[in-house]
């Protein structure tokens, strides 16, 4: 498994609520009218990963059963409990992250929108993945791949996601629950 696996699991993820939610086939921001967004093409354009990348990750995820071809359409499908298992008990000991210099960039775990309100921290310093768009400044965080920021600013719901996760990968005891918490919330 690489990391880019667990940012386009849950960019699958993060279609199929926009899907459930909106009732209807989702058309994220910088597709061209027509792509499927679950397609290698739809996935490549949102996320700044390539076709082979994106590709190789899907199949990587379905020899692993985190995630299946659904039987109707073909799309590839995350296990969401499979998922969150993953998230919460094992990736920041696979994938870990530690704070590094200050930087600009886009907020992430406790200081991204998701968990802003939640938690108070004793200290001035936020997380933020290096991003040469971004208004913030803090530590760097590496994202989980180098085109996160870029993904998420075109998908908020990913967003989130990729901040409870960096969450889980940084956070002490009580902050990575909350972050599990709701990742399990929001994974079902």
């Amino acid at each position: 498994m690489k990391s880019q696996d667990v940012v386009i699991l849950l960019k699958l993820v993060s279609l199929e609520d926009n899907e459930r939610n909106a009732g209807s086939s989702p058309q994220p921001r910088g597709l061209a009218g027509g792509e499927d967004p679950y397609s290698v093409r739809g996935l490549e354009a949102a996320l700044g990963i390539s076709k082979t990348e994106v590709s190789a990750s899907l199949n990587r995820s379905i020899a692993s059963g985190i995630a299946i071809k659904d039987r109707k359409s073909g799309r590839p499908k995350p296990s969401k409990h499979q998922l969150r298992e993953f998230i919460v008990h094992g990736l920041k000991f696979v994938f870990p992250a530690t704070p590094g210099a200050m930087q600009r960039g886009l907020p992430t775990a406790f200081a991204a929108p998701v968990l802003r309100e939640s938690l108070h921290s004793a200290g001035s310093l936020i997380s933020v993945w290096p991003y040469a768009r971004g208004q913030e400044m803090g530590q760097s965080v590496e994202p989980l791949f180098k085109t996160v920021p870029e993904a998420a600013e075109k998908d908020e719901r990913l967003y989130e996601y990729l901040a409870l996760v960096d969450a889980v990968r940084l956070g002490n005891q009580r902050e990575a629950n909350l972050a599990a918490k709701l990742l399990t919330e929001r994974l079902g």
